[in-house]
């Protein structure tokens, strides 16, 4: 018998266990898998340790404009994926220790839902019932597999990999195919383009990067281009063998060679063989309907993360199991979605944060966009030689108010933070100018972008 149960263990999943561990909550935490989840095993952090090794490897290269000097410069993929496991294990370590230290139960198998019985929530684990007055589904994603002729032979021989088979690759291919101009296809087309494979990158949308500001994905889109990397934005993959990528683009099919090509397309909601049926929890379009304390329509029932859809992000995860926990724990609490950061770690590094001046023109705002070149930074322009990286932000004009912050830049995944705090607050633009930044620092840009208007 317990207070809480949480089903998977992910990001959303461990912090809602631990969080709930925390308030005094007999919690158990069942996941099928690996501790962690995508984000920590399959995503997030293995995908940041590869390009990190891939910044280094292109700072080693262009040295020189820097007066370094150096030769025979190479990179071991081999070793680079070496350091990705040890990095994986260490951190899946820490996350058991922290269960462990906050006496959070940990089952590995599979969960069924089966009911409830007597008000309490059943809940099938390795042959056993377990039973709970509270249930946090935290069932994570899958990459989306279409039924694109060849694909699911390609998934079998080992010629198309998802984001678990790219990052296990011992030998980068020559000639690299991302079906898919998203976070995880840009990424992992940045990395092994570094790294020497001919990269292509098929996109069905008439622009990579989803939803990020255009100026910004189009100026990362020539950026890349100038590397060596070819773009066929508007362009539906119809098929795929051993060798080559077929594709229709402008009314005609085309191809590109390929030895190794990766399914990038998109994330599915894992709610299927949950057994949420026998609570009748509802499902709109793949996904577990919640309310804004992430609650279902089953009292006590909650669910967070990536099952939800919206944002499949770790960070929305975090917040919207805090949401949960903190419901479940008596403290009334909402989730918004208006302030959460996006980052694609490519080199330069996108991030961005609240509307863009094409989602704040959707929604009928009266908006200023003000633009300003990196260069702008002193601190920036002394650490890096040319590029076109800019930043641009975005303001109600109605309220006067930041309302959006979109950079491509080396630090914008940390630069954004600031813009985070700014958007959510809600601060005024004259109290923002009254904010006292570091001096030399990147980080001024926005204050230097702020006081433009």
């Amino acid at each position: 018998m317990y207070d809480v149960i949480v089903i998977g263990a992910g990001p959303g999943g461990y912090l809602a266990a631990e969080r709930a561990a925390e308030g005094g909550k007999k919690t158990l935490l069942i996941e099928k898998e690996h501790i962690g989840g995508v984000c920590l095993n399959e995503g997030c952090i293995p995908t940041k340790t590869l390009l990190y090794s891939a910044k280094l490897y292109d700072g080693a290269l262009h040295g020189d404009k820097y007066g370094i000097k150096a030769e025979k410069i190479s990179i071991d993929h081999k070793a680079v994926i070496k350091r990705k496991d040890k990095v994986i294990k260490t951190l899946v370590g820490g996350v058991s220790a922290a269960l462990k230290s906050k006496k959070v139960e940990v089952i590995m198998g599979s969960a069924v839902i089966k009911g409830k019985k007597d008000g309490k929530v059943q809940v099938e684990v390795n042959g056993e019932i377990k039973e709970s007055t509270y249930l946090i589904i935290a069932s994570g994603s899958d990459s989306v597999k279409p039924p694109i002729p060849g694909v699911a032979e390609g998934l079998e021989s080992g010629f198309v990999l998802t984001n678990k088979e790219v990052l296990k690759l011992e030998v980068p291919p020559k000639e690299f195919v991302v079906i898919g101009g998203g976070v995880i296809g840009l990424e992992m087309a940045s990395y092994f383009n570094s790294i020497g494979s001919k990269v292509t990158v098929v996109e069905m949308l008439d622009k990579i990067a989803g939803p990020t500001d255009n100026t910004v994905s189009e100026i990362l889109k020539k950026e890349y281009e100038k590397k060596g990397i070819t773009f066929n934005l508007s362009s539906r993959v119809t098929k795929l063998d051993n060798e080559y990528v077929y594709f229709e683009k402008d009314g005609k099919e085309e191809k590109v060679k390929a030895d190794k090509v990766l399914l990038s397309i998109g994330r599915r909601a894992n709610t299927l063989g949950l057994g949420l049926e026998s609570l009748n929890i509802y499902i709109e379009r793949g996904c577990i309907k919640v309310d804004e304390k992430q609650e279902t329509n089953v009292a006590n029932v909650y669910a967070v993360g990536d099952c939800v859809g919206g944002i499949m992000l770790a960070h929305t995860a975090y917040r919207e199991a805090e949401v949960a926990v903190n419901n479940i724990l008596g403290k009334k609490d909402r989730m918004k979605y208006n302030a959460v950061p996006s980052v694609i770690y490519t080199n330069p590094e996108i991030a961005s944060v609240g509307e863009s001046e094409e989602s704040a023109k959707e929604k009928g705002m009266d908006v200023t966009i003000r633009e300003l070149p990196m260069q702008y930074s002193g601190r920036y322009v002394a650490e890096n030689e040319g590029g076109s990286c800019i930043i641009r932000i975005v303001v109600d004009k109605k309220w006067n108010t930041l309302v959006g912050v979109h950079m491509i830049a080396n630090y914008a995944s940390e630069l954004i933070l600031g813009a985070v705090t700014m958007v959510e607050s809600q601060i005024s633009i004259d109290e923002i100018k009254k904010i006292i930044f570091p001096h030399p620092s990147v980080g001024e840009i926005i204050r230097e972008a702020i006081f433009t208007l």
